[in-house]
């Protein structure tokens, strides 16, 4: 699934000398104020197709800094993969890496090695958002300054503060998907309280706009729901696809950088 990558870790691959190297430095990169993401943070997910239980996920921030380019990074790593039960239908088994800028909450670094039944895919992917260039094993091209992956930008976006938005309010997101750069947004829905396996827990409700491709029809097919609290964690994810539709549920949660006080 594209948009819904199911997400994890395995070794990186030997880089060909057309990648830049990890010794170039940044030295002006913006400031994002990040008050709910840190290290050692654990989130863990259960994803249903309709009524049966397909898969987990887990995403995972390294307990310590990762040095990329010069800079302390977030490393964190997300890992999807489908019960074997559920392989015969569609089999899943897709690895991100996301090295996210501490200061500028933007991505470095990248790596991804999907696969989604006989669909295969595998890519690497440095940003330098000072020349606003991008340079990956499948292609180089510009790209706008503090461009995201799809992990990234789950991070970036839990900087924002919702508590101050306004029902039907947009907020602008640049990502990088499969070669190509999409100018999306997010909207702010307002407000709900949601039963989950950790107990009730009160959420912004967000409507990301979608690639509509091979997955998904409309570009509002899906509704995420985030903790309304400090950390705002992904809680719940609902999307209707070509076939059925998807949800996947918060399981276990630890390593938060503030109390979890949305949770009743």
């Amino acid at each position: 699934m594209n948009q819904l990558k199911f997400l994890s870790l395995i070794s990186l691959l030997v880089l060909s000398s057309s990648y830049i190297s990890e010794s170039t430095q940044y030295t002006q990169l913006r400031v994002t104020k990040n008050i709910a993401c840190t290290y050692g943070e654990e989130l863990k997910y259960r994803v249903h197709y309709g009524w049966i239980n397909a898969a987990d996920i887990s995403v995972t921030v390294d307990a310590k800094p990762t040095m990329i380019k010069g800079r302390p990074t977030f490393k964190v790593s997300a890992f999807g993969k489908t019960y074997k039960s559920f392989d015969w239908a569609f089999k899943v088994r897709d690895n991100f890496v996301s090295y996210i800028d501490s200061q500028s909450v933007a991505p470095l670094k990248y790596w991804k090695k999907v696969q989604e039944d006989n669909y295969k895919d595998e890519d690497l992917v440095y940003y330098d958002h000072e020349k606003k260039w991008l340079t990956g094993k499948k292609k180089n091209m510009e790209m706008p300054a503090y461009l995201q992956d799809i992990v990234s930008g789950i991070f970036y976006a839990r900087t924002i503060d919702f508590s101050k938005a306004t029902v039907g309010q947009s907020f602008p997101l640049d990502i990088y998907l499969d070669q190509q750069i999409y100018n999306l947004q997010f909207k702010y829905m307002g407000t709900e309280t949601i039963k989950t396996d950790l107990g009730k827990i009160n959420c912004y409700k967000l409507r990301p706009q979608l690639v509509v491709d091979r997955v998904f029809k409309d570009e509002d097919d899906m509704t995420i729901w985030v903790s309304a609290d400090a950390n705002k964690i992904p809680v719940r994810v609902e999307a209707a696809i070509y076939v059925g539709s998807v949800k996947i549920d918060i399981t276990s949660v630890s390593g938060l950088k503030n109390a979890f006080t949305s949770k009743r």
